[in-house]
């Protein structure tokens, strides 16, 4: 688990109006709380909240948010970003217990070449990309990898054959799907079944006229 150590200000002016100009000067607004704390209103640097984030972990890094001289194991709980320009305007920190288990949720990435399924026109479909885990904050992976190389085309992992790190326990449903094969359309394959449905539909033109006429030379033999 990767932690970091990030510098906030304390003593902020809330409001809108204090928010912008604290963007202006490149800062952020947020806040931190948790564990029995009152919440505390801080502003941190967009430049250094990047590069505390940056690492493999992403928003699940352990920060050591260091406010006036105290330090608060933390993780980003909430981002807000702004509508159009999409970079975070505020940012909730809650502090953490590092012996505590938490609830988070982390990536899945899947790894490998289905060669099975390729050879039969078949498509690799994941179904889930996050998964949610509890595990206490320094256990919390990266990310769950699953290799697809030996799926076929009756293959469909779930849950419960992810491989999870030891100190880790998933809260998803352990039946739920994480990757699917589907059958992948292509235009010879769209043809094939045209021209299938075109010679049923013409089949059964021909026996609608066939008994049409069966009918008629009834009639006629009953004059």
């Amino acid at each position: 688990m990767t932690e970091t150590i990030l510098h906030a200000e304390s003593g902020r002016q809330t409001g809108s109006s204090a928010s912008r100009r604290l963007r202006a000067d490149d800062k952020i607004p947020g806040v931190v709380y948790g564990h029995g704390m009152e919440p505390l209103s801080i502003s941190v640097a967009r430049r250094d909240l990047r590069q505390a984030v940056s690492g493999s972990a992403g928003l699940n890094t352990i920060v050591d948010l260091t406010v006036d001289g105290e330090v608060y194991p933390s993780l980003i709980k909430d981002v807000q970003r702004h509508p159009v320009r999409l970079n975070i305007a505020h940012i909730d920190f809650i502090q953490v217990d590092l012996n505590e288990e938490i609830t988070v949720t982390v990536p899945v990435h899947l790894t490998g070449e289905a060669k099975e399924v390729e050879s039969n026109n078949g498509l690799i479909d994941q179904i889930m990309t996050e998964l949610v885990v509890a595990t206490t904050p320094r256990n919390i992976p990266d990310e769950i990898v699953f290799d697809v190389s030996e799926m076929d085309m009756d293959t469909t992992i779930l849950v419960s054959d992810l491989s999870i790190p030891e100190g880790v326990r998933t809260v998803s449903d352990p039946d739920s799907a994480v990757v699917t094969v589907s059958i992948m359309r292509t235009p010879v394959l769209d043809a094939e079944a045209e021209a299938a449905e075109a010679a049923a539909e013409g089949e059964e033109g021909a026996e609608d006229a066939a008994e049409g006429g069966d009918s008629a030379a009834d009639g006629a033999s009953e004059e």
